[in-house]
């Protein structure tokens, strides 16, 4: 979700995309068999931009190029809302989806890997939202249905890319042990 997330100061914002986060991203979705990529942003350019990306990698010459990043890409879809998500899934689902925060910082009703891993085999639909900038707003977490545990390294430092924390927590909901 590039809307809404925060700031460094903590302001409600719109981040911009990133071509790496949409290759990365995708590249994991893939590996773990998500069905969607959903990129949320409200502004058009910014929609643009992750189609020119998108089809160049899934109808242009990067599709010839590299079959496997093509493969990935083509699972990415860029809706302006997390509300135009939900209602997507919902119909595709015939249910609505669940909506899951994840977060660097601990929330009272954080909900652990192992037991989120769970709640996933009974098949019910679910988004799991990642925030860029400074992570996703206060507002957006409080609405959500669950909010995962912070990943937890072996510093106290915490502060990793989008792109990264998806990686860890597809891997620690959807990896094989």
């Amino acid at each position: 979700m590039h809307y809404p997330v925060m700031n460094k100061a903590g302001d409600v914002i719109t981040a911009a995309v990133t071509n790496l986060d949409l290759h990365d991203i995708s590249r994991a979705v893939r590996t773990y068999g998500v069905k969607k990529f959903y990129v949320i942003t409200p502004l058009s350019d910014q929609r643009s931009l992750v189609g020119r990306i998108v089809s160049h990698w899934v109808q242009g010459m990067g599709a010839t190029y590299n079959p496997d990043r093509r493969e990935a890409l083509e699972r990415i879809q860029v809706e302006n809302s997390i509300e135009e998500v939900i209602e997507k899934v919902r119909t595709a689902c015939g249910e609505r989806p669940k909506t899951v925060a994840t977060s660097a910082k601990k929330d009272r009703r954080s909900i652990g890997f192992h037991d989120f891993r769970k709640k996933l085999e009974s098949g019910a639909p679910c988004i799991i939202t990642f925030g860029t900038a400074w992570g996703l707003s206060e507002e957006f977490i409080s609405s959500a249905d669950y909010v995962l545990e912070p990943i937890k390294g072996s510093t106290d430092y915490n502060h990793l890319s989008v792109r990264s924390a998806a990686s860890i927590i597809l891997d620690r909901l959807l990896g094989r042990d």
